[in-house]
């Protein structure tokens, strides 16, 4: 892989990181909407998805 693809794929590991903090955060202050951890996993979950099609595109 070239040093852009792992410069876009460290930069959205990192962003993504920031959004599931920003997730598990919002529902431990508020939870009512559901537990913290299943909404920290399935933003990480999502998180995988979108590494993993990343780098799928990168290899072709």
């Amino acid at each position: 892989m070239s040093t852009l693809v792992l410069l876009v794929v460290l930069l959205l590991f990192l962003v993504g990181a920031l959004v599931v903090a920003a997730l598990g955060y919002a529902v431990y202050r508020r939870p009512v909407l559901t537990a913290p951890l299943t909404v920290a996993l399935a933003g990480a979950a999502v998180l995988v998805a979108m590494v993993t099609a990343v780098t799928s595109a990168a290899g072709q």
